[in-house]
């Protein structure tokens, strides 16, 4: 069996079109572009590859993206009245706080306190509280994506069992609600599952976000199933490898994720695209 590839390059091209003319329509009907602010504290080089690529990536699609810098030394206090402000300003749509924060920083002073309008990555209580109840519902961007890259790669969802290797609150327990709320019966493993190929050899869809490097090979997998990797891990000559160890999974599997070139490509369009859309989703939200 060879497995069809899950470009996510290619995807994301189709995507991107399809995020453009979405912002297009958003602008004129409210009469200015959606905007996004990225909150980044301190300068730490990955925070600023990523920046620097998602203020390309929102120009492209027409979302007026702006950096707001801190100083790694801002206390709780301080971050919580940036946020604030943020919250208050009618040109932000979108509040993107960038992770890792510095160690003295608490994760809860911002899914606390960003409001849950401009809540586009899913952080908050609310947009959890949402997600659950199946309500409209910011999510986190790298589930979307995994959702994104089954749908335009044909994958069938409902009444199929899928598993999911990872319960982070970015990516495991988020997507395995999503997947719940299309019909799949889901099981939810980690790294310390007792016999883990027992349950991934079960799945029709295996979507795998341990962190682990080569986590999952080809006979820990159904044959014909479809296999997403979410791992991104820097190897020591700097190379990057995700948790399947693609070559002998892409002999048994139907279709396949790479890493490079798989869900990376359409994480942040998936915050963007909740940043276009979030206008109506409240509204939306409200009147539920």
């Amino acid at each position: 069996m060879v497995a069809t590839v899950l470009n996510g390059r290619v995807i994301a091209r189709a995507v991107r079109a399809d995020i453009a003319k979405l912002a297009a329509e958003d602008a004129e009907v409210y009469g200015a572009p959606a905007g996004l602010a990225i909150l980044r504290i301190g300068n730490d080089p990955a925070s600023n590859v990523y920046t620097e690529a998602l203020m390309r990536t929102s120009a492209q699609v027409g979302v007026v993206a702006r950096v707001v810098e801190l100083p790694e030394t801002v206390d709780d206090d301080g971050l919580r009245q940036q946020i604030e402000a943020l919250n208050d300003d009618p040109s932000v749509q979108g509040i993107l706080t960038q992770l890792p924060l510095p160690p003295h920083l608490s994760q809860r002073t911002v899914a606390e306190t960003v409001d849950p309008q401009k809540d586009v990555d899913g952080i908050s209580v609310r947009s959890a509280g949402n997600l659950f109840l199946r309500l409209p519902s910011f999510v986190p961007s790298t589930s979307a994506a995994v959702m994104e890259l089954l749908d335009r790669g044909g994958i069938a969802l409902s009444g199929r069992r899928a598993v999911v290797v990872g319960a982070s609150n970015v990516v495991g327990k988020p997507l395995a609600y999503m997947l719940l709320h299309r019909d799949a019966t889901v099981t939810v493993c980690h790294i310390y599952t007792r016999d883990l190929a027992h349950w991934t050899r079960q799945a029709d869809v295996l979507v795998v976000a341990a962190g682990k490097p080569g986590l999952i090979h080809g006979e820990m997998i159904q044959p014909g199933a479809a296999v997403i990797d979410v791992g991104i891990n820097v190897q020591a000559d700097g190379s990057i490898t995700g948790d399947v160890a693609y070559e002998s999974a892409a002999e048994v599997a139907g279709a396949i994720s790479p890493v490079p070139g798989g869900v990376g490509q359409l994480t942040n369009l998936m915050l963007l695209k909740q940043t276009v859309l979030a206008r109506n989703l409240w509204q939306f939200n409200e009147n539920a």
